[in-house]
This record gives structure tokens, sequence and C-alpha cells, in this order.
């Protein structure tokens, strides 16, 4: 089992990851992406479903036409993770490489 983040690794999270919110628990981080088009978000995602499932550690998600929602966190710690975190660079980097916005 993955061990929660302490409260210094939270902070630094929060502003390395100034993209993304954290709910006010600091229990999950989230957030939406804005593709060029559905092709774009449905290549994102399965880019991210593999990385996600060599991890074995999966986001919450939805997507609708061009726009992909991510809910990170790890349910068995009850919080956010260094799981989460390396998930959620993998996930900026390759937003990033496909010309996202965050939204």
């Amino acid at each position: 089992m993955s061990l929660l983040l302490d409260d210094k690794a939270l902070k630094n999270l929060k502003l390395e990851k100034n993209s993304w919110s954290f709910e006010t628990d600091d229990k999950a981080m989230n957030i939406q992406l804005k593709f060029d088009g559905f092709s774009s978000a449905m290549g994102f995602m399965m880019q991210i479903a593999i990385i996600a499932d060599k991890m074995n550690h999966h986001p919450e998600w939805s997507n609708v036409y061009s726009t992909v929602k991510i809910r990170l966190t790890t349910h068995d710690a009850g919080g956010i993770t260094e799981l989460d975190e390396e998930l959620a660079k993998k996930i900026d980097k390759i937003a990033l490489q496909l010309g996202a916005i965050s939204i």
C-alpha cells in the first residue's frame, strides 16, 4: 500500500501542480483538460490507460467530446500518495505534448 503524502510534500505538490485543483479535504486532486477534438482526447486517454495499468494505479475520469476530467486519489490509503503525484506528472507531460489546455 502506498503512503499518504505528508503535509510538506502535499504543499510542494500543490505549488508544483498549479493547474490541478485539490479538494478541500486534500484527499484528491482534479484537472480538466481540453483537446483539439474527440480523437485527441481519446488518444490521450489510451496513453494514460497504458501507463496507469503498468503502475496498477487507475484514475477516476470521464470524457465528453474533447474534454477529459480526471480525479486522482489512492482509495486504500484514503488520500493523495506518491502514486498520484507520479501519475499526475505523466498526465501533465502527455497533455502538454498533445497541446491540451487546462480549463
